[in-house]
């Protein structure tokens, strides 16, 4: 097997590029006191970015906001909501949403 020096400096180039801004971060906000306020501000975050990702995939379709959604996503979410809430265990809300997503499929075809 040849070894081409292209590939294997892009593979470091990217390797290093996608190192960078994990690390970096990481360095920086270990040496500072975080406020509480910030604390309680970046506790939120993973979920803003979960919802905004969810949301995006059952409200939009092609870009632009959808009257009506297309597939039977947004009626999974109902029950998967519900669990989330009730249960607060990512575990459960993961397996309520794939248990409605197959029976969705299953009655609508």
């Amino acid at each position: 097997m040849e070894i081409r020096w292209e590939v294997f400096l892009m593979i470091a180039g990217a390797s290093i590029v996608t190192f960078i801004p994990r690390i970096v971060p990481l360095v920086l906000l270990s040496r500072i006191r975080i406020p509480d306020w910030g604390m309680t501000w970046l506790k939120y975050v993973p979920i803003a970015v979960m919802a905004a990702l969810v949301g995006q995939e059952l409200f939009l379709e092609n870009g632009k906001p959808a009257l009506f959604p297309p597939g039977p996503e947004l009626y999974a979410a109902l029950p998967t909501i519900a669990v989330a809430l009730l249960t607060r265990s990512l575990l459960a809300t993961v397996v309520a949403g794939m248990i409605s997503m197959m029976l969705l499929r299953a009655l609508l075809g």
